[in-house]
């Protein structure tokens, strides 16, 4: 994990850190997290990681297999046994598992409304952070890592870390636009809502830790958004203030 930010040389004079730039963002769904983590890597240059997309295969790999979710110790040693790759590249974000692209599949809804039950399982939670942990630690130019507990558990050191908010009817009506006028309001209204709910058993993403920065972006464009969080990276890690 990184060290707090520091800087050197001449008084007054700063100069880039030897770490790498993490940007930690948490919130719940439908608070623009993805679009907002893509936005602040591509301004900064860095690697993007979705940790939800991680979970999301998890899942698809436990339906895939006809696993039983509530099976914890079966889907525990199915994840932890997984080749789960995904591409970092914040304009290119490839997901496969165990050598089949699910890139579009993790976005179904009935992976949605599984997920959670994935999610929770504090085994795989345990394995999937680790695995975070270590990506994160190889992001050789820096990441933004974006998820539920990426500023208090995987992340805590990170020189930015932001709590993304919203209201409830805005998340709500940001998912629907997202999957499409196909799907059923109410169902939406369900996964966003439940999610949460069940999310919030193993993962505290409503209230900020210490340090963290809120943001609520419920009247923010995402320009807007993208552009609060990157006024949050210290001189020392931007190139533009390092003279």
């Amino acid at each position: 994990m990184p060290d707090a930010p520091t800087t050197s040389g001449s008084a007054g004079q700063a100069t880039l850190s030897d770490t790498p730039l993490v940007v930690a963002i948490d919130g719940p769904s439908g608070s623009g997290k993805s679009s907002t983590a893509r936005g602040v890597a591509e301004r900064l240059g860095l690697a993007n990681l979705d940790t939800g997309a991680m979970y999301r295969a998890a899942a698809w790999l436990a339906m895939h297999e006809g696993l039983d979710l509530a099976d914890t110790e079966g889907v525990a040693r199915l994840v932890e046994a997984a080749d789960l790759r995904l591409e970092l590249d914040p304009a290119h974000q490839d997901v496969t598992i165990n050598g089949h692209d699910v890139t579009t599949a993790i976005r179904e809804p009935a992976v949605s409304a599984a997920v959670s039950a994935v999610a929770t399982n504090l085994d795989v939670r345990a394995n999937l952070i680790a695995r975070q942990r270590q990506i994160i630690a190889e992001a050789p130019d820096g990441i933004v890592a974006e998820g539920r507990d990426i500023t208090t558990v995987v992340a805590p050191e990170a020189p930015v870390r932001v709590l993304l908010v919203a209201d409830p009817a805005a998340r709500v009506a940001r998912r629907h636009a997202e999957l499409g006028e196909h799907v059923d309001a109410e169902a939406v209204h369900d996964q966003v809502v439940r999610r949460d709910r069940d999310d919030s058993t193993v993962a505290a993403f409503h209230d900020a830790a210490p340090g963290v920065t809120v943001l609520d972006s419920t009247d923010l464009t995402l320009e807007q958004v993208v552009d609060a969080i990157c006024a949050l990276v210290p001189p020392a890690f931007d190139p533009a203030v390092a003279r």
